[in-house]
């Protein structure tokens, strides 16, 4: 009898590379290489990442029956080409600088790959899929769905920056696509620009930073920049875009008319700026219900699945729910390029072998095949003292129980606490393995977290995670958010009037609901459900907070600081601990107070890459 069948997936060299293990179709191991390389949205070749993969599932590469790519490098290069020719000579100077690596490392990624991976045998196979191919594998094959429609939309892949299709058990098909270059993605990612921030990591900034403003560019967006068609397709007006021609995405005839140059990254956050982020939040928004409506109309059917990076936009998903366009709503977690190497593992053992899925159970948008996305690796009780040990921690081992009441009374105390447990998460939100802890009652709690722990632009919003069957307490949502990825408002009972007369970035020292910490100014929140099944530990962590306070609701932010990625190792978590101005640390069975450590600060592994 022939064995299991192994296949790697792999995302590189564009944004946020991946590897991911199937075997026989399940997933056995998934990260994003930024998380062992310590150097934020790593693009290159993910050979930690696919080590930990291979180490995880105890197989060496000569076993693997698959490498798959998530992107058809050729088919990308052929679009570049097209596109840079079609403006000579205004792109030469960009199409120059990224020759080297397309002819070193890239066009020749069967090669590129068999020297990444070592003892790889020659009759291992390797295979591509192409990008959007790969997001919508991502998106349906782990979903809870029998059969659905699917939308992808991102910046761009080979050719395709959105697309509508729709699974059907072990078959996906994709049956309409928007070409580049017109690109929500794109579009949205020109606005994280000029709004400061950096592109391909900084999108959530911006959506996080338009609830401050008023949509007054709305319309100028609709009249001078898109064509947004009643099938949600996006239109580019490009003599106001700069990517074809330079190394910006915008260009002075965009900036006047917007009032002005782009934001420097570290300068003041002006009044335009608030009213720009709301105005293409609201223009997405649009664009993304009426490609819903459309998938809808297309498909016929009653569920959605959602990948590509747009659909980490959990305000457009939140929007998607409400209007009741689809009976469920499923987003992959990892919805961006890192998922892409779960897609395109997933297409090829659905294509090639004709692999079966699990048993989907449309009814419960929870019964999903991700596992929580609780992919990465765990550390055991060992390896975590041994690593405390080299840094001469003060520590003490707790069992269980004592771990979790001491750990509420932490929280209760208005202490932010670092919760280091399990497996790490895949994909890009803490969802409760690589998490800080706080009180969401506490009114000095966000701008706490902000400032002297995450080291972040103090405007920025922090996601409650709340106990599944208490959710409906506290939001306006009836439905599962394994995954961070739906926004909600706060129930009418639990808001507070805000003072009359506050504008702008004013606003954000009110207090807005009894839950201050985790309601943004427009009294919405970006929330997690977490039920026994999906999360054991951190469970039963909301369930004996919620005895001790009446509060089954906690703040929870991922454990890294501004610039790096989230933490991975021991060695990371207690780096991050003692270098920030964090109370506390639950480490596996391990607790620690960060007034009790050596009084030395302790140098990061690497140097902070800028955000």
């Amino acid at each position: 009898m022939a064995g299991p069948v192994h296949i790697l997936g792999l995302s590189a060299y564009y944004h946020d590379s991946a590897a991911c293990l199937l075997r026989d179709g399940a997933i056995v191991a998934a990260a994003q290489e930024e998380r062992f390389s310590r150097v934020k949205n790593d693009a290159q070749f993910p050979r930690h990442a696919l080590e930990f993969c291979l180490r995880h599932g105890a197989i060496k590469p000569a076993q693997l029956d698959a490498i798959v790519f998530y992107d058809k490098p050729i088919l990308k290069f052929t679009r570049m080409l097209e596109s840079y020719l079609a403006v000579a000579p205004a792109g030469w100077r960009t199409f120059a600088g990224i020759l080297p690596s397309w002819f070193s490392e890239k066009l020749d990624l069967r090669k590129t790959i068999r020297d990444q991976v070592p003892d790889l045998s020659a009759s291992v196979p390797i295979l591509f899929t192409e990008h959007h191919q790969a997001h919508a594998a991502a998106a349906f094959f782990p979903s809870p769905f029998r059969e659905s429609a699917i939308v992808t939309c991102d910046g761009v892949g080979e050719w395709a920056t959105t697309t509508i299709g729709l699974g059907r058990r072990t078959e996906l098909e994709l049956l309409k696509e928007l070409r580049f270059p017109h690109s929500l993605g794109l579009l949205y990612s020109a606005f994280t620009s000029y709004c400061g921030f950096r592109i391909n990591s900084g999108e959530y900034k911006l959506m996080g930073l338009a609830p401050y403003g008023e949509p007054m560019y709305e319309n100028t967006i609709r009249r001078d920049l898109i064509d947004l068609k009643e099938d949600g397709s996006v239109w580019l007006n490009l003599d106001y875009f700069d990517f074809l021609r330079g190394t910006t995405m915008t260009n002075e005839r965009f900036h006047r008319l917007f009032g002005g140059p782009p934001r420097p990254p570290e300068g003041p956050i002006e009044r335009r700026h608030l009213d720009v982020a709301r105005s293409i939040q609201v223009v997405t928004e649009e664009a993304m219900l009426r490609l819903a409506r459309h998938a809808r109309e297309v498909t016929g059917l009653p569920h959605l699945c959602l990948a590509g990076g747009v659909a980490l936009n959990c305000v457009a998903n939140g929007r998607i729910l409400r209007e009741g366009l689809f009976e469920r709503l499923w987003i992959q977690p990892a919805a961006g390029d890192a998922g892409g190497a779960l897609g395109a593992a997933l297409a090829a053992w659905h294509s090639r072998w004709q692999g079966p899925r699990g048993r989907p159970d449309d009814d419960n948008p929870e019964a999903d095949a991700m596992q929580s996305a609780l992919l990465g690796p765990s550390f055991t009780d060992g390896e975590i003292e041994d690593a405390l040990r080299i840094h001469g921690a003060v520590y003490e081992r707790l069992d269980s129980d004592a771990l979790l009441r001491r750990v509420v009374a932490w929280l209760a105390a208005e202490k932010v606490v670092g919760w280091f447990q399990g497996r790490m998460e895949f994909g890009p939100r803490a969802l409760g393995n690589r998490s800080i802890l706080g009180d969401p009652r506490s009114p000095r709690m966000q701008s706490m977290m902000n400032l002297k722990v995450k080291f972040r632009e103090s405007f920025r919003p922090f996601a409650p995670v709340v106990l599944r069957e208490n959710a409906a307490d506290y939001f306006e949502l009836e439905t599962a958010s394994p995954y961070m990825l739906l926004v909600a408002p706060i129930r009418p009972a639990l808001r507070r009037p805000v003072p009359a007369g506050l504008e702008g970035l004013a606003r954000l020292a009110a207090v807005r609901s009894d839950l201050p910490a985790v309601t943004h100014v427009d009294y919405s929140a970006r929330i997690q459900t977490v039920s026994q099944r999906q999360n054991p530990r951190l469970y039963d962590l909301l369930q004996c907070w919620r005895a001790a306070t009446g509060c089954a609701v906690l703040v929870n932010t991922s454990f890294n600081v501004r610039g790096e990625p989230v933490v991975c190792s021991p060695d990371d978590a207690y780096r991050c601990f003692v270098n920030t101005e964090m109370d506390a640390l639950a480490i596996g069975s391990f607790v620690l107070e960060r007034g009790a450590q050596p009084s030395r600060q302790i140098a990061r592994r690497v140097p902070l890459q800028p955000d």
